[in-house]
């Protein structure tokens, strides 16, 4: 080799060593209780605080509440507990029942658990990553703790790669699912795909059943499938008076039902999310008369 080459693929080769993206590594995974997963880094950014709203806050939803809190705390004790899909009307506490039965999950005797191996992890995975869960799956494998891998407004919009590898997790693999770690999602979508797809190709398809069947297949592999559907007048008021009674707003329950009843209008519906939005412009409000 022409000696004069040696030092220009020296520069090359190092280059491309800094290109290449870093092994995984579950460096720091003592410090938190919430984790980001970038995969392109190779590693999970640990989360100082999670914003999550008290579980006792969530209206309306005590069945999806109870349902759900009771498979994650199985899961903290070390029972058995199934992957969980929540699905349905936005805006009424999907995320945000996922965020307050991991905090929950992790007190004792109605206090934070002490830090360390003990306490269950959250980690959220973005959809544009779903590829590389079979990655995420193995580096937590390697750990002492519980983890829940958390997928916010998870959709497909056709058989890519994140939906074959999520379908390859949920079936378990040759590998399986790792004993510690569950997997949560939400999802507007009661299928996880538009309807219109599943129709559409249902109506090319020589065998209609099976081309549906394969569609809707996915959802069916959470072991635990919790539908939210849209709130009543009534319960969108519990929502309100339980949000205005916790932040002890000095408001009278008549002012506070005509001014929360505006408010739907103007947002043009009723959610737990429009009641927590009307309960911030209310705060500051208040506090600003105050």
């Amino acid at each position: 080799m022409d000696s004069n080459l040696l030092p220009l693929l020296e520069r090359i080769a190092s280059a491309l060593e800094r290109l290449s993206p870093p092994a995984p590594s579950l460096g720091g995974l003592e410090t938190a209780d919430a984790f980001i997963w970038h995969p392109s880094l190779g590693r999970l950014s640990p989360v100082a605080h999670v914003a999550h709203v008290e579980i006792g806050l969530l209206r309306g939803v005590e069945r999806q509440r109870n349902m759900l809190l009771e498979n994650t705390l199985h899961f903290a004790r070390g029972l058995p507990a199934n992957n969980a899909m929540l699905w349905g009307a936005r805006g009424m506490g999907k995320s945000s029942l996922v965020k307050a039965a991991h905090a929950q999950a992790n007190l004792v005797d109605g206090r934070p658990a002490p830090a360390g191996k003990g306490r269950v992890a959250l980690v959220e995975i973005q959809r544009e990553d779903l590829s590389t869960l079979p990655e995420l799956l193995a580096l937590l494998r390697e750990s002492s703790r519980r983890f829940i891998v958390f997928c916010d407004d998870l959709s497909f919009e056709r058989e890519d790669a994140d939906y074959k590898a999520l379908k390859s997790v949920l079936d378990g693999g040759i590998a399986g699912r790792p004993a510690n770690v569950l997997f949560y999602a939400t999802s507007n979508r009661r299928h996880l795909m538009p309807r219109e797809m599943i129709e559409n190709e249902s109506s090319t398809a020589i065998n209609t059943a099976e081309a549906t069947e394969e569609k809707v297949s996915l959802s069916d592999r959470f072991g635990l499938w919790i539908g939210f559907h849209n709130c009543a007048q009534d319960t969108f008021m519990d929502m309100v008076r339980g949000y205005a009674r916790e932040r002890h707003l000095p408001i009278d329950d008549a002012d506070l039902v005509r001014r929360a009843n505006a408010w739907s209008l103007a947002r043009g519906g009723r959610s737990g999310r429009v009641a927590f939005q009307f309960i911030e412009d209310l705060t500051a409000e208040l506090s600003a008369q105050g």
